[in-house]
């Protein structure tokens, strides 16, 4: 193979597809990307057989041919070159680059050791504007589990309900809901929480939309010349909207940064505790108090001015409380629970931005 392809597009497209080549694997090759010459552009691949990244970039091919070179060195050297023009040669299973007055030839693996990529049937496909997919992504992926024993959990589950499409992850503690869009396909899927914070890093700034292709298994995140392939979880993700209450006997409605602040403040002196933070609402006084006790260092109680409704007492983690707040980019938000020992929903105010809430279960005090 013989290719010319620019510094700038190379690096842009091994920082997509390198992070999916998997340094610690039993499989060497895993570690590697491919380049493969696909008439007059060069594609870059990796995968852990768990998702494989692809991009394509143009480039003028001399000489067709294809091989896999180790991902960090390859992304690393690239990186650190001079902008302009970089020459590609492929003899054997050497890659030899060449850009300017610098030379250098990398080892590699015949591109037939590669794993075949991921081909989706397109049964269903979905399109996505590209800054509410990242939006969902990052409200919902932060309430996935990280263990791995129970798999349904460590997911996001894409659904439709009642003629909208849905973002829903849980990881038993806590729980989050985005609607995305009205949709009259069908659609169940449950997609790696790994998955869609591999999406939400590489889509490009300049793409508008994102297409998700479903074929059953599979799931493919099309962004101009970006593709990501996964496949999907097995099993049943729970019924979740059981654990939402359709209505609060508490509600308040508060400045978001206000609650943030005092609930970062109460977390410092909730370590002891596991995070462990009370928050009461008091109708007379129109606030939100936070109180926290550390045995060793003291304690603190903090309050911020809300519209409330109903007095009332609730003991939740500190870092659940400040990371669902974290999701919000309204000003003020909805906080509602009805009593100790049922779930705290957290919403907008905004109708126009009502499509998202987040659920955090109390702790026992």
């Amino acid at each position: 193979m013989k290719a010319t392809v620019t510094q700038e597009n190379l690096n842009k497209a091994l920082s997509v597809v390198s992070r999916v080549a998997s340094s610690r694997t039993s499989l060497p090759i895993l570690s590697n990307i491919l380049f493969k010459t696909e008439k007059n552009r060069l594609l870059l691949a990796a995968t852990n057989l768990e998702i494989a990244n692809t991009q394509v970039i143009g480039a003028k091919i001399t000489n067709e041919g294809s091989l896999t070179v180790p991902a960090r060195l390859i992304t690393e050297f690239v990186a650190n070159l001079p902008k302009g023009n970089i020459d590609l040669t492929i003899t054997g299973t050497k890659l030899t680059i060449t850009a300017g007055s610098y030379t250098s030839t990398i080892n590699g693996m015949l591109a037939d050791e590669f794993p075949a990529l991921p081909k989706v049937e397109s049964e269903q496909i979905i399109t996505l504007s590209s800054a509410l997919l990242k939006t969902a992504i990052a409200q919902t992926v932060i309430t996935a589990s990280h263990d791995d024993t129970r798999p349904v959990l460590t997911g996001v589950l894409c659904h439709t309900y009642e003629g909208s499409l849905y973002f829903a992850a849980t990881d038993g503690y806590r729980l989050a809901e985005r609607r995305l869009l009205e949709s009259k396909d069908e659609i169940k899927a449950l997609i790696p929480a790994s998955t869609m914070n591999e999406v939400a890093r590489v889509i490009p700034d300049d793409c508008d939309e994102v297409q998700v292709i479903f074929d059953g298994a599979q799931v493919l995140f099309r962004m101009d010349d970006i593709e990501v392939t996964s496949r999907l979880i097995e099993g049943n993700f729970p019924d979740y909207r059981q654990l939402i209450p359709k209505q609060t006997e508490i509600h308040a409605v508060v400045d978001k940064s206000d609650l943030l602040r005092i609930t970062k403040i109460a977390g410092l002196f909730a370590r002891e505790s596991g995070g462990s933070i009370t928050l009461h609402t008091s109708p007379q006084t129109k606030t939100i108090s936070i109180h926290s006790v550390a045995s060793q260092l003291g304690e603190n109680t903090s309050e911020a001015t809300a519209e409330v409704d109903s007095e009332g007492s609730v003991t939740l983690n500190s870092r659940y409380l400040t990371e669902a707040l974290n999701c919000f980019s309204e000003q003020t938000v909805n906080f509602g629970f009805s009593g100790k020992l049922a779930p705290c929903v957290i919403s907008s105010t905004d109708d126009k931005t009502s499509d998202y809430q987040h659920i955090v279960m109390p702790l026992r005090s």
